[in-house]
């Protein structure tokens, strides 16, 4: 259901009238990628969103947000090929290192009580923060009772996670970040040349389970002990990260943590007042009721 009619009557300027028209072309685009593949859009951030949109349309070669939609629905391989573009995929090994430096001080002391431990990588794009997290667990003895769940949107960055190949020229970067974070290898140990790129050992993902999942309209699917996402929510709407909230928080036990990214919070919502913060800079929260 289309929440709102655009007023697309030549009243105002045309530059007005242009942007109504193209409002309500984003709107039906929407609304016809939900109801002909089940991906729902419809409460990303506008601004982002719209950026997107232009930029896949500017790729297929065609004029109007009316022209993607028509090559969307006629084909599959078009409706891939968006979701690509829609599905935020920026990511990085070690990502901010502070986050990590504060996952080992505050959540693996809290993780050893555990007999084993469910984490929840929702959004993990293509894996390397999934990557991140394992070596993290394996340093501290703790990756062999753990099991991570690593979800995304989008199939084919899982099927990239999987594989666990990451650009040669990243790993300068990469190596950087992992000592900032407070890792006790050498990064080398973790990865081999291979395939053009850089293969990561197979053996840290044994304990992943890699699945499709979509925080938009798919429900919780088990309790865990941790869940992760960081820079996902900042693409949605207000109402949509009320509903993604919700849905961690039934995700989480009492002393579950939940790891957000640094330009997100739960101050605003619902369930802010059900967890304590363990760290305001990198946001971590735990629930305690």
């Amino acid at each position: 259901m289309l929440e709102d009619r655009a007023d697309v009557r030549t009243s105002g300027t045309p530059a007005q009238a242009r942007d109504e028209l193209e409002r309500l072309e984003i709107q039906l685009l929407l609304e016809a990628i939900f109801r002909r593949y089940g991906f729902d859009f419809r409460e990303y951030a506008p601004a982002s969103l719209k950026r997107r949109l232009w930029r896949r349309i500017h790729a297929e070669k065609l004029t109007t947000v009316s022209a993607l939609q028509e090559r969307v629905l006629h084909e599959p391989a078009a409706m891939e090929r968006l979701l690509l573009d829609l599905s935020i995929n920026v990511t990085s090994m070690f990502r901010d290192p502070t986050f990590y430096l504060a996952f080992r001080e505050k959540i693996v002391p809290l993780l050893r009580t555990y007999p084993f431990t469910r984490i929840w990588n929702a959004g993990c794009s293509t894996g390397e923060e999934v990557y991140s997290l394992a070596m993290l667990l394996e340093e501290e003895g703790l990756y062999d009772t753990t099991r991570i769940y690593a979800t995304d949107i989008n199939e084919a960055v899982l099927e990239q996670a999987r594989a666990g190949v990451f650009p040669l020229d990243k790993m300068r970067e990469y190596t950087q970040n992992y000592i900032r974070a407070g890792g006790k290898r050498a990064f080398s140990e973790y990865y081999v040349a291979a395939y053009d790129g850089a293969q990561f050992d197979r053996r840290l993902i044994r304990n992943v389970v890699f699945a499709q999942h979509n925080l938009v309209s798919d429900r919780s699917f088990n309790e865990f002990n941790v869940i992760v996402c960081r820079n996902v929510m900042i693409y949605f709407d207000r109402s949509l990260q009320d509903h993604v909230q919700k849905l961690f928080y039934e995700s989480l036990p009492v002393f579950g943590v939940l790891a957000l990214g640094h330009k997100e919070s739960i101050a605003f919502s619902r369930h802010a007042d059900s967890y304590e913060e363990l760290d305001a800079q990198e946001k971590l929260y735990r629930k305690i009721r």
